[in-house]
């Protein structure tokens, strides 16, 4: 009787402190920017964010997702963030060197050659320590979505050598590696915010601009660009980074949910972005884009106009930063060249 009495108090105890917990967990609405328009890969890699931080909190955190830059900017969401107004921004990685210099090496050309590098470099130590270098400007990083391998397009004239960009007025992101790369063709860098490219292209107010093909098809751009040029110069990681004031205010379990669910959505969002990337070639010749490839050696010239750019602005990025992505590409590398090993055979049983 004793025990059975006891296991009644222990049960009862049992349930008061599950409905207190239930009681005080946070329930919290939280807001989440990105550039790009509903539909393109990163807003659905932010969807995909938004439902699994519903599935993994029972529903008491939610994210609600703001495309199209209908918050601003990203320099000014970041400053938001910094301020704890705006909770999430997905957006170059590139973008952040205004917070973190260092931040500026995911805008060097020709650094990666595939996605399989990228994925190695921002998914190990390098793209953690990088990502923890925000923390003191009050931002925190959770994950890297990708945007893709970027390439050029123009009302002017098809691109088939290098020297054809010479010349054109180029949108670029505002930052001074990307003045200095277009420079460096002998092109004139306009810098300019993601959400005036479309208007600027329209008024003839710039002559081209260059993105990934999912920004390209995504943006309809093909509506007022003729020329496309597949350069894959620079490869674009996709920081997902949140308020720091945000992620303070949060107890342990739900930092958890957080961090959880944006590198489950990564995984998801990366498939997306290659999937369509993959047949968006075809698509833009649908609707009128006339498409050019360089050849190997103008790419090579491209590669070789590149490399003091990249001497110049390895200084302010950091040696030290420098080193650690070469040797992090030297090690993906070598994995990607060696031979996988088969699997040893197995013996017949003896009958």
């Amino acid at each position: 009787m004793k025990r059975f009495v006891l296991k009644s108090i222990l049960a009862a105890v049992a349930i008061s402190a599950l409905a207190l917990t239930t009681a005080q967990a946070q329930e919290r609405t939280l807001k989440l920017s990105t550039a790009n328009p509903k539909g393109h890969p990163i807003t659905q890699g932010a969807d995909k964010f938004a439902e699994l931080v519903a599935a993994k909190s029972g529903g008491k955190l939610k994210v609600t997702v703001f495309a199209g830059g209908t918050l601003g900017s990203d320099m000014a969401v970041a400053s938001a963030m910094q301020g704890g107004t705006v909770d999430f921004n997905i957006g170059n990685s590139g973008i952040l060197a205004a917070q973190v210099p260092a931040f500026a090496i995911f805008d060097f050309p020709f650094m990666f050659t595939n996605t399989k590098e990228a994925d190695a470099v921002v998914d190990g130590p390098f793209g953690k320590m990088m990502h923890k270098k925000l923390e003191e400007k009050g931002l925190v990083g959770l994950a890297y979505f990708e945007l893709g391998f970027r390439n050029m397009t123009n009302s002017k004239r098809p691109l088939n050598t290098v020297d054809d960009i010479a010349g054109l007025k180029l949108r670029v992101i505002p930052s001074p590696i990307n003045l200095a790369w277009v420079k460096a063709l002998n092109a004139n860098p306009v810098p300019m915010a993601f959400g005036e490219v479309y208007g600027a292209l329209e008024a003839k107010a710039i002559d081209g601009q260059e993105n990934p093909l999912t920004v390209i098809a995504a943006n309809k751009f093909y509506e007022v660009q003729k020329n496309l040029a597949l350069t894959n110069h620079v490869y674009n990681p996709q920081s997902v980074v949140m308020s720091k004031k945000t992620w303070d205010s949060l107890d342990a379990s739900n930092k958890k949910i957080l961090s959880d669910a944006a590198n489950e959505a990564s995984k998801f969002q990366r498939e997306v972005t290659r999937k369509q990337a993959a047949e968006l070639v075809d698509v833009l010749k649908k609707n009128g884009m006339n498409v050019t490839e360089f050849a190997p050696a103008e790419l090579a010239k491209f590669a070789d106009k590149m490399r003091p750019v990249i001497a110049q602005f390895g200084v302010s990025v950091g040696q030290d930063v420098v080193s650690q992505l070469q040797a992090e590409l030297t090690k993906a590398r070598q994995a990607a060249a060696t031979p996988a090993k088969a699997a040893p055979a197995k013996k017949e049983a003896k009958k």
